[in-house]
């Protein structure tokens, strides 16, 4: 093992990546381009701001070996060593699950549900799709008479507002250990793939070292007039949700105020900002870590990497997650269900399909991304993620919005 700084390594490997050619486009191993919307400024959402392979029919294979569950393009070449518990390993699905998903990944969630049923002929799961909020609100609604058994949503907040309500079963040691405990608060739900806050940056006008170590120095950094932002999209949103309450509101719409009066520029999306960084329309941006790896794939030589700021709102990790509902009466299947979502498979299913941070040590990441316990996250509690209405409100009032 090398003792070259991640950062270096991480360059090294994209660079490896841009020179083998490949003829991916995002929707070999990244899905569509446009289908990631999550909540937005009104309040509103509709799914996942992660996009994935999605879409691809039924799977009729019924193998468990990993060929099965991993993404095709040059991201998901050459990972032989993979970690963590087999599907093997566990206890076999037998029985009938509902499952509500909130957002869903772009068709990847049912894909996989799809997979699992094929392995194991006794077992079933029906999935009721819905945006984020609106299949939390459903649970709450429905309460102790909801038919779900599982909650399987993209995004934290919406699993902690289910939780809150005192709906969701404590899960067991054995379905939360693998997991690291930040992800997991209570174990009243478990992460299933993690995705990174970022600064793409383009590597012919910026070095690394170019970028601050805190999100809160960019302002007077001299490259906040030449960034990129997507305020309506909700992956930004939890970001500054994170920072008003890390940084506290008056810092924030400080931080916000600057980053408009330097000349930042908006888009619709991240996808959108990570493609003008590596078209170089922009210097740097912010956005979610898969949008450069997606950019890599489709582009080779994008001049295009990685920034991750330390500690603080830019380096905020949000996660999928489930939850076992506590009035399911399938109980031991559900928690066994959930056990499988952090399978060796599934977690390699979600990291070279969708790019996402695989929950369990034994998967790397793709793309020469540091792992994830490499980064180093702000102590913030991710149910927190849900108070986005003064976020909105802030986000307004300085003109963002």
């Amino acid at each position: 093992m090398t003792d070259e700084p991640t950062s270096k390594r991480r360059r090294r490997l994209l660079g490896t990546i841009a020179g083998v050619g490949l003829v991916g486009v995002a929707g070999c191993s990244g899905g569509s381009d446009d289908n990631g919307t999550e909540s937005t400024a009104d309040g509103t959402d509709a799914g996942t701001d992660t996009p994935g392979e999605g879409g691809s029919g039924v799977d009729t294979s019924g193998s468990a070996e990993f060929s099965e569950f991993r993404g095709s393009g040059a991201l998901a070449e050459g990972r032989t060593e993979i970690g963590g518990t087999r599907i093997e390993e566990l206890p076999a699905l037998s029985g009938e699950l509902t499952v509500y998903l909130g957002g869903g990944e772009g068709g990847l969630y049912r894909d996989l549900i799809g997979k699992l049923e094929n392995i194991y002929p006794d077992f079933s799961a029906t999935p009721r799709a819905y945006g984020t909020s609106e299949a939390a609100n459903t649970l709450i609604t429905e309460g102790a008479s909801t038919p779900a058994d599982v909650f399987w949503s993209v995004d934290a907040g919406s699993l902690a507002a289910v939780a809150a309500e005192d709906l969701t079963a404590t899960l067991a040691d054995e379905v939360v250990d693998p997991v690291p405990e930040e992800f997991h608060p209570d174990s009243a739900w478990v992460g299933t793939a993690g995705r990174a806050r970022a600064i793409p940056y383009n590597t012919e006008a910026l070095d690394e070292s170019d970028v601050p170590d805190s999100v809160m120095d960019l302002p007077d950094s001299g490259i906040a007039g030449q960034m990129g932002w997507a305020p309506t999209y909700g992956a930004f949103q939890a970001f500054i949700t994170a920072m008003r309450i890390t940084e506290g509101e008056e810092a924030t719409r400080n931080w916000l105020q600057s980053m408009v009066d330097a000349g930042t520029t908006e888009y619709g999306n991240e996808f959108f900002v990570s493609n003008a960084v590596a078209d170089g329309e922009l210097q740097a941006g912010f956005a979610n870590h898969y949008y450069a790896l997606r950019v890599q794939e489709a582009r080779p030589d994008a001049p295009i990497d990685l920034a991750f700021t330390s500690g603080d709102a830019g380096a905020l990790i949000n996660v999928a997650g489930a939850a076992v509902l506590e009035a399911s009466p399938q109980q031991e299947l559900a928690m066994n269900f959930v056990r499988h979502l952090l399978s060796a498979e599934a977690q390699e299913f979600f990291a070279t399909r969708a790019y996402a941070y695989p929950m369990i040590p034994g998967v790397p990441p793709v793309g020469g991304l540091p792992r994830i316990d490499e980064l180093n996250p702000p102590e913030f509690d991710l149910a927190r993620l849900s108070e986005i209405g003064p976020t909105v409100d802030l986000m307004r009032e300085v003109g963002v919005l």
